[in-house]
């Protein structure tokens, strides 16, 4: 159907990955989930009630063939993703004189060079097409600064910035929007945001109410484009 609307989530887990798929879904998209492990992130679908909404894809978003197989069969079995948004990561900290050099490598080939070849691949779609879309980053203060102990971890969401920004610039002028979120505080479960209740703690941010931000930069008019976003709990300092 021409109609039919695809987006793409990358990095699906219990938190934000799989609050950006039931957002994603409930405003009628089919949504390709994507995690490394597909028997759980299965698992986690059916648990949330999306079953007939959703389909999980099990890739490795740090591999290059891998990547490009997730987007041709996704394209094949779904249709092209317009809303892409790209959530996965790896973590590590350390003194630099003590840091493990293939933790940090890994670091940087999923979040940073696993965005590029998930970028990479949702823009060839949407270019191919001939459509307009959205392409989110899901970043870090990390990225604005580098922290002492903290190398490994910056190196890898600073060049994750610097891509979103490149894509931006590049393919504004064909009607794709690409922002960077900076996520700047723990992610929690607590709701209370969301209900109105301003008597709750609230001192993690909401999956669900990032999910609604990253909503709402789907639906920008074009005339008024956020490229970078942060997002932080009230109580947090800046």
């Amino acid at each position: 159907m021409a109609d039919k609307k695809i987006a793409l989530v990358a990095g699906v887990g219990p938190g934000l990955g799989a609050a950006l798929v039931q957002k994603f879904a409930a405003e009628g998209f089919q949504v390709a989930a994507v995690a490394r492990n597909q028997g759980k992130l299965e698992a986690l679908i059916a648990e949330r009630g999306l079953s007939s909404q959703a389909k999980a894809y099990g890739c490795d978003v740090g591999d290059a063939q891998a990547v490009a197989d997730l987007f041709e069969t996704v394209n094949s079995e779904l249709g092209t993703p317009s809303l892409v948004a790209f959530n996965a990561g790896a973590f590590t900290m350390g003194s630099i004189a003590e840091l493990d050099p293939s933790a940090v490598e890994n670091c940087w080939r999923i979040g940073t060079f696993g965005g590029f070849l998930v970028g990479q691949q949702a823009a060839k779609g949407m270019l191919d097409a001939g459509m307009a879309g959205t392409i989110l980053f899901t970043g870090a203060t990390a990225g604005l600064r580098g922290s002492a102990n903290f190398a490994g971890f910056a190196m890898s969401k600073f060049g994750l910035r610097a891509l979103a920004q490149s894509m931006a610039r590049e393919l504004g002028p064909n009607g794709i929007h690409v922002a960077h979120i900076i996520i700047d505080g723990g992610i929690g479960e607590n709701t209370g945001a969301l209900s109105g209740d301003l008597d709750a703690p609230d001192k993690t941010l909401s999956p669900q109410a990032i999910a609604e931000a990253y909503w709402q930069l789907h639906i920008q008019h074009r005339s008024a484009w956020t490229q970078e976003l942060d997002l932080r709990p009230w109580v947090e300092r800046f």
